[in-house]
């Protein structure tokens, strides 16, 4: 741990992890399940998709080893843009990760 860490938390690290390391052990078997099937499926094209890219740099911050990986993580998959879409033809809800400019569109 850091010296810069600030220890905000009422319990000790054991505490926490007594508390929930099964639940986001669960999770963690999930998300490798999920990669596991992107791997596995077939693809229509060759251009990556935007909510892959975003969903593997996001397993990035939480490998990094740097603090508020939380609000990093919300940060890259939230959509930065602030003026209002012209038409919302083609857009059919939250994608759960900003299109790049190029795909046009807000998430």
């Amino acid at each position: 741990m850091s010296a810069e860490t600030s220890h905000s938390c009422p319990m000790m690290r054991a505490e926490v992890i007594d508390t929930y390391f099964m639940e986001h052990r669960a999770r963690i078997i999930d998300i490798a399940a999920f990669l596991d099937r992107v791997e596995r499926a077939g693809t229509s094209d060759d251009a990556e998709d935007f909510r892959e890219v975003s969903f593997r740099q996001a397993l990035g911050i939480l490998s990094d080893g740097k603090p508020q990986r939380a609000a990093r993580i919300l940060s890259l998959l939230s959509d930065q843009t602030t003026e209002m879409a012209q038409s919302a033809e083609g857009m059919k809800g939250a994608s759960g990760a900003p299109m790049p400019p190029a795909t046009g569109g807000n998430a």
